[in-house]
């Protein structure tokens, strides 16, 4: 297919701005969970560096590859994870091995069906609960921040709200610039950037230390991802009318997470945000010109990640507790989705509010962190009270459809097509 210039305008315009709000809405959340498992601002500079041009040349290749507007994206969910996990031992260098763990489950979901049948029995509730209960303590520290801060976190949350009323999709970013603007009119000062420069750096790390410590990190960062991430963007996709190939996208992406996490890098998916903004109408009326968006919005990323010196610098004159009271704001509508998806199905209810306690307890047992204690003690208690089977998480385990319920919609006409039809009621 032949892109022609004039045409395609709206759609390059479209992705850049896309990438921009993603990038703005986001990164505040990418630090505060680098920094909390023991990076330096510069192994947070290499890091941003690593993910974004990773995502932003991930997206780019899927989009031109498969003609679909595919768009890679940080695990904002997995940066909200660490920003309340216990920095673990050995420091950042374990956290890297956990992000490279993770990745490679990503990597065995799409390859291997059957290690994600059996990721697929964890029932949907509880993964929403897991991360319900991972947001909520950043969330809170808007609350505090306005107490402790009221001269910078106060005009932020007021424009926050404001810009929720009338652009939506320009609250966060338009918090952010109100935080600036209030550190340098209030003098509030933070610990600084420790002199990294303004043009990032890689910063290569050996991956080592606690392997029990790194899988603690390991699984809750993987499933919440795959959750809140992974599943959405592909929703998104498809309510826009378009086939995403599951398999290979995961496979591709979790290699992108592996390459970034020795970088600093905690984790590369699938867009949502970002893809609800280049999938749809808004981007270019010809579903078909709409790719031309993820790509310009990948290249916008490549660009913005040249940047990450000067975002980790501007963070850096600002008290961190600005920065967690952002990412709070940012994190407040997927803060509400989660438990409104937790607390859905009656049977689970108990065992999402013992998951979600459990996570939000911020407790560490022989170096194993909250989330993944959450998840068990959730799961115990579905166990225990009769609810093991009721709905698991929907991963897209299998793509192949049945060709005469394909063909004839499963109207049950025909024998195969009444047995199709009984394996789609059974796998509900």
């Amino acid at each position: 297919m032949r892109v022609r210039g004039g045409r395609t305008i709206p759609a390059v315009v479209a992705g850049v701005v896309a990438s921009f709000v993603g990038y703005a809405s986001s990164a505040s959340v990418v630090l505060a969970g680098l920094l909390h498992v023991g990076a330096t601002p510069r192994d947070a500079a290499s890091g941003l560096l690593a993910l974004s041009v990773l995502m932003g040349c991930t997206g780019i290749a899927l989009s031109f590859r498969l003609r679909q507007p595919i768009s890679a994206a940080w695990s904002t969910s997995g940066a909200a994870l660490l920003a309340v996990t216990a920095r673990p031992p050995g420091g950042f260098s374990t956290a890297v091995e956990a992000f490279v763990i993770a990745g490679l489950l990503a990597v065995a979901t799409g390859a291997f069906p059957p290690f994600a049948r059996a990721v697929a029995l964890v029932p949907a509730p509880l993964g929403a609960a897991m991360l319900a209960g991972v947001l909520l303590p950043l969330c809170a520290r808007v609350a505090v921040g306005i107490v402790d801060l009221p001269a910078v976190v106060a005009p932020c949350a007021a424009v926050w709200l404001l810009l929720m009323r009338i652009a939506r999709t320009w609250a966060v970013p338009g918090a952010v610039a109100a935080a600036a603007i209030a550190v340098a009119v209030a003098g509030a000062h933070g610990p600084g950037a420790g002199g990294v420069s303004l043009v990032p750096h890689p910063m290569l790390h050996v991956p080592h230390g606690s392997i029990v410590a790194a899988i603690a990190i390991a699984v809750p960062l993987y499933l919440v991802t795959m959750a809140s991430q992974n599943l959405p963007g592909l929703a998104v996709l498809r309510i826009n009318g378009f086939d995403p190939p599951v398999r290979p996208l995961l496979v591709a992406t979790g290699t992108a997470s592996v390459v970034a996490a020795p970088l600093g890098g905690h984790g590369i998916n699938l867009a949502a945000l970002t893809a609800a903004l280049v999938a749809g109408p808004e981007a270019h009326p010809d579903p078909r010109r709409r790719w031309v968006a993820a790509a310009a919005g990948g290249v916008a990323f490549v660009g913005l990640g040249l940047a990450a010196g000067t975002v980790i610098a501007l963070a850096g004159f600002a008290p961190p507790l600005v920065v967690e009271a952002i990412a709070g704001l940012a994190l407040v509508g997927a803060l509400g989705g989660s438990l409104a998806s937790a607390t859905g199905d009656d049977r689970l209810r108990d065992a999402a509010v013992v998951t979600f306690a459990v996570t939000a307890s911020a407790i560490r047992v022989v170096g194993i962190s909250a989330p993944m204690w959450g998840l068990v003690a959730g799961i115990a208690t579905a166990a225990a009270s009769g609810s093991r089977r009721c709905r698991a998480i929907p991963w897209p385990v299998k793509e192949r459809k049945c060709r005469p319920c394909r063909c004839a919609g499963g109207s049950g006409s025909t024998p195969s097509q009444r047995r199709c039809r009984r394996r789609e009621i059974r796998g509900r």
